[in-house]
């Protein structure tokens, strides 16, 4: 078969399969990116059914769909939000990166993978799915929940954090020195620095000069710009992941949401093409020796992640059932730990198996923690004051002649439904559980 032919037959099936993929994780409730990863491993080397002619131009696809993800979010967040956020959320950004990169550090010593591995790992367990996260929040009806401002104030510290963690592993990775680390991380701040104030000074002018009212322009303007950006700080070793998300940062407004519904399918499309890609790279038979170590991993972090989001939501003020569903909303792992364990596989190739079984795991895992951590948390609380309750019946029966409700007398639970809140912001009294969403 001609090698066009070849490349046609299978870029079409890879597409159609992703399509038909994509339907049913909606249809199941879940999402698509573990599917997309299954499917990268049947198609891979050692898989069912390997794919050789449409390998390079995957590859160039999966370059492009990291570089939307990162445009997409970059386009959600203006650069006063994202000061905004620094301010506020720094004392929670820094608990997120101890509890959560630590674990992958450590396991990464004890695997003895070295400083890089260690560096690689500590990025992959650090990094929540904003992506899978947002889905998630969406789905749910969550957007308008007290908790949710504190959920992405999280998520964007994290992805500022990246325009400084990405350039220090690239550097690590091509065994550069101390100085050409120092000198790569200087640039990277430099840069970041520089477009957050052209962003917060001039935004205007760069997004008049970027609008069009005619769709096609905008879009070739402003995917043209993204991937010219992206290519240059590639080569200024920031990362085109992180130039891209600079680009989404400093366009702003009417031709924010105008490039956000125009690039939205091109990013799912390249986005999936890229799971598929990372699938592709990694040899299934490699995953089942990893299946303990990346299980124990998950399950360390699934309880450092809850326990973030816990302490963010309570810094902000947040009552007990907000608290709960922060942390448990925060709990998925997706892109980002495929970016960088995708960085580091050249160089540290062990990584890629333990980081696809690990974001396999919890990307499954993520969604039901956000549904069910606060429920389950509920539940056992309302057990132990049950057990409590019979506990002290006996000593209280002479006292109490009424059964008195959870939060009657505190002013928190019925008195605040009877002022009108929504049950979803009533986040100081234990929620029914039977209904997570509330």
């Amino acid at each position: 078969m001609h090698d066009t032919t070849a490349l046609l037959v299978e870029l079409g099936s890879v597409i159609l399969g992703l399509g038909i993929i994509g339907r049913f994780a909606g249809r199941i409730g879940l999402s698509p990116i573990p599917l997309y990863l299954l499917a990268g491993l049947a198609f891979g080397e050692g898989g069912l059914l390997p794919l050789g002619a449409s390998e390079e131009f995957t590859a160039v696809g999966a370059e492009i769909g990291v570089i939307l993800l990162l445009l997409l979010l970059g386009l959600e967040y203006s650069a006063s939000e994202l000061v905004t956020s620094l301010k506020t959320q720094y004392p929670s950004g820094a608990v997120d990166f101890f509890l959560n990169a630590t674990p992958g550090a450590v396991a990464a010593l004890l695997l003895g993978w070295g400083p890089v591995g260690a560096v690689a790992l500590a990025g992959v367990t650090w990094i929540s799915s904003s992506g899978v996260i947002a889905k998630v929040m969406t789905d749910l009806g969550r957007l308008g929940n007290r908790e949710t401002p504190v959920i992405l104030g999280v998520l964007v510290i994290e992805d500022l954090s990246m325009a400084v963690y990405l350039p220090l592993l690239t550097a690590m990775l091509a065994g550069v020195g101390l100085a050409g680390g120092s000198i790569a991380l200087l640039i990277a701040l430099g840069t970041v620095g520089f477009v957050l104030y052209l962003a917060l000074r001039h935004g205007r002018l760069i997004s008049r000069a970027v609008s069009s009212d005619n769709p096609e322009m905008l879009l070739l303007v402003v995917l043209g710009l993204t991937v010219l950006v992206a290519g240059v700080a590639q080569q200024l070793q920031v990362s085109a992941a992180v130039g891209a998300f600079l680009v989404g940062i400093a366009l702003s407004g009417e031709v924010a949401e105008g490039a956000r519904k125009l690039l939205m399918p091109l990013r799912d499309l390249f986005a999936a093409v890229f799971f598929v890609f990372f699938g592709l790279s990694t040899n299934p038979a490699e995953i089942p020796p990893v299946l303990l170590p990346a299980a124990l991993l998950a399950v360390v972090t699934v309880l450092t992640k809850i326990f973030t989001g816990w302490y963010a939501a309570r810094r902000a003020g947040i009552g007990s059932r907000g608290r709960w569903r922060a942390g448990g909303t925060l709990v998925a792992r997706g892109e980002f730990s495929i970016v960088i364990a995708g960085l580091a596989v050249a160089t540290e190739p062990r990584i890629g198996p333990i980081a696809t079984a690990y974001v396999l795991i919890l990307v499954i895992v993520g969604p039901l923690t956000a549904r069910w951590t606060q429920p389950v948390v509920a539940r056992i609380q309302g057990l132990r004051g049950r057990g409590e309750g019979k506990s002290g019946t006996a000593g209280e029966a002479g006292t109490a002649g009424v059964t008195v409700a959870p939060g009657a007398g505190t002013g928190t639970g019925a008195d605040a439904e009877a002022k009108g809140r929504t049950p979803s912001h009533d986040d100081l009294t234990p929620e029914p559980v039977g209904d997570p969403r509330d």
